[in-house]
């Protein structure tokens, strides 16, 4: 199982949007699909129809109790092959609940193993903030997908996700956590600045930058009011031509995940990048 996260310490950049629709776009190509909403809104869980104080049992569960495994806990979706490990309002309180627990940054991590031939492709939707959760969800990846909207004021937050993923290279795990790229979201490409905005990024991180950019629609942002992914809500629209593209893009890449010497290369490259 290809584990990736999808994290941004800033709020507001179609983080859980990506994580939703990237999902669907997974199941769409017939892989195995878990999307784990680590984020205590439950925002991820809303994308797909279901109210999340009205849930049972949660990721809060799986996380805080030992017995409870990840797959007790998942539900269906709409989309085929995709399973959610749903959340709700009780998940801000895990952080507290896991502090007093020994190796408490690699729950997650140790739960997903138990499923990891069930799944092709896990996304986990990290909560807007460096914590035990965001933590758990970085520790339980192999790669990290980083949204950014197209703004100037948003470009700012960039800085804190490589410190963040260097951070956890250097006291956790060396080498088994690379940015597989940065993803332009909420792109209006029809003003001059989104387009300046979307060439400065290209021109200082190069490769890093995925090709696609997911533009702001209307129909992208119609679809949670309906608990569907825009891949299921309006399939033939440009939204959801984008995350089809996203999810192409990351599959051609599947290597970084794969091949520890890959991505020992790209992290090398991406932090001389960074460092300019």
């Amino acid at each position: 199982m290809r584990t990736i996260a999808i994290a941004n310490q800033k709020g507001g950049c179609g983080k859980t949007t990506t994580t939703v629709n990237l999902a669907a776009a997974f199941a769409e190509r017939q892989y195995r699909t878990l999307l784990i909403d680590l984020d205590p809104q439950g925002h991820s869980t809303i994308g797909f129809g279901y109210e999340p104080d009205k849930l049972d049992t949660t990721i809060y569960d799986a996380l805080v109790n030992a017995q409870t495994g990840i797959d007790s806990i998942t539900i269906g979706t709409k989309v085929e092959s995709l399973d959610l490990a749903p959340s709700n309002i009780l998940l801000s309180g895990a952080e507290l609940d896991l502090s007093g627990v020994a190796g408490r940054e690699f729950v997650l991590n140790e739960k997903l193993g138990h499923i990891a031939d069930k799944y092709d492709v896990c996304l986990i939707d990290c909560p807007p903030s460096l914590g035990l959760l965001t933590l758990n969800g970085l520790l339980a990846s192999t790669g990290v997908v980083v949204p950014v909207q197209v703004h100037y004021y948003a470009t700012q937050g960039l800085k804190q996700i490589f410190e963040t993923a260097n951070m956890i290279k250097d006291r956790f795990c060396p080498c088994s956590l690379t940015i597989l790229g940065v993803l332009l979201t909420i792109a209006e490409s029809n003003t001059l600045l989104s387009k300046q905005i979307q060439q400065q990024m290209r021109d200082v991180l190069h490769e890093m930058v995925f090709e696609t950019v997911i533009s702001k629609t209307v129909k992208l942002a119609e679809a949670p009011s309906v608990g569907e992914p825009i891949l299921m809500y309006a399939p033939a629209s440009k939204a959801a031509a984008e995350h089809r593209a996203l999810a192409e893009e990351i599959i051609k890449n599947w290597a970084l995940l794969d091949d520890g010497k890959a991505m020992a290369e790209k992290i090398k490259k991406d932090e001389a990048l960074v460092g300019r």
